[in-house]
């Protein structure tokens, strides 16, 4: 038998980053800064680590999503369901009994939509 096993790298496990970042450097708060610091990432949906990092470098944070619309997008996601249901209805009671779900939806959808446009 040969080493050839032993030789040759394995492929597998996470894929590495196409940038690497090398350098690494130690930042200090007293605990009410931190509490800061963490609090505002948080409120940005971001990490302390990748808060920190866009702040030296950009000198502002963009949040991803705020709370009204992380809910909004929930909404979305329960009109899909719903819409969903709607064709399942539809295939099982009969077309007439799915138009009538399906206007309420619409007039829901509209509603999501035109707070989404508003801002």
């Amino acid at each position: 038998m040969s080493d050839t096993k032993s030789n040759t790298k394995r492929k597998g496990g996470r894929p590495e980053k196409p940038i690497k970042r090398e350098a690494a450097t130690g930042v200090r708060f007293t605990k009410s800064e931190y509490f800061l610091v963490k609090h505002k990432a948080s409120k940005a949906g971001l990490r302390i680590t990748q808060y920190i990092r866009e702040m030296a470098i950009e000198g502002q944070v963009t949040a991803r999503l705020t709370s009204e619309e992380r809910s909004q997008i929930r909404q979305l996601v329960g009109m899909a369901n719903n819409l969903n249901q709607l064709a399942k209805t539809a295939h099982q009671e009969g077309v007439l009994k799915a138009m009538f779900y399906f206007e309420k939806y619409v007039r829901e959808l509209d509603g999501v939509l035109s707070k989404l446009k508003s801002k």
